[in-house]
């Protein structure tokens, strides 16, 4: 038997804008189908489906904000890689029964985030009544920029500000905040109400219609007013070594 070395397990971090400070990532949420024609893309009404949620595991999180030339390799067993464009929250204060009014109140920050797909997995689950996990929750899923915290963005408008993202130049998702079925102080009481939130959950707030294929050698760009841009480009898939 071969001797095993264990270890404290190291701990995801994201860049804090303007700051040497990290975040430390506890946990990802991710809210799934918040905008009415993603939902609808996907064969979903949205008139009927209340919150629902899935998780990433944190360290799923991949620092995009640490780098101009943040790079990923095409992830393995899929042959329909998807672009999700997302607003995240960053939560600094946990709680729990948190009220709608009080929501804002355990925010640390917001930034872009991208909430990588491997579709063919997801919906072949989906169709099954599986879970979600190899679809959604795989290694470098949830590409993150720089989080800004939410004192230092007054030009984010979680109404007005516009959500892009833009696939080798071309702009493939384009809406705005305050088309979200489920705002960003609902989702943080929601999720409260089941689960305590802690400081170093982040939530990802869900995409808007477009979400489309990535290929290896694409670059994505997430664009919301008031905050970074998320960067990332696709490289080919990383070979693998056998045991």
């Amino acid at each position: 038997m071969p001797d095993y070395i264990v270890s404290a397990p190291s701990i995801t971090s994201l860049t804090v804008e303007g700051t040497t400070e990290r975040f430390p990532v506890r946990r990802i949420i991710c809210v799934g189908r918040n905008y009415a024609a993603h939902a609808r893309e996907m064969g979903k009404d949205p008139e009927r489906d209340p919150p629902f949620f899935f998780t990433k595991p944190a360290d799923a999180a991949f620092d995009a904000g640490a780098s101009d030339e943040a790079q990923i390799p095409y992830p393995p067993e899929t042959q329909n890689f998807h672009y999700e464009a997302e607003l995240t929250v960053a939560i600094g204060l946990g709680g729990v029964g948190i009220a709608d009014a009080a929501a804002m109140d355990h925010v640390l920050g917001f930034c872009t985030s991208i909430d990588l797909t491997r579709r063919d997995l997801q919906l072949e689950a989906r169709e099954k009544g599986r879970p979600w996990d190899w679809g959604k929750a795989f290694d470098l899923s949830a590409p993150i920029g720089p989080i800004v915290r939410k004192e230092d963005a007054p030009d984010l408008d979680l109404r007005e500000s516009a959500i892009r993202l833009h696939l080798d130049g071309e702009v493939k998702q384009d809406a705005v905040l305050g088309e979200l079925i489920w705002s960003v102080p609902e989702i943080i009481s929601t999720i409260s109400h089941s689960i305590e939130l802690k400081p170093g959950d982040l939530i990802m707030t869900g995409t808007p219609a477009g979400v489309g294929p990535i290929k290896p050698g694409q670059t994505m760009m997430v664009e919301i007013a008031g905050l970074p841009d998320t960067v990332l480009k696709v490289t080919e898939k990383r070979s693998r070594s056998s045991a």
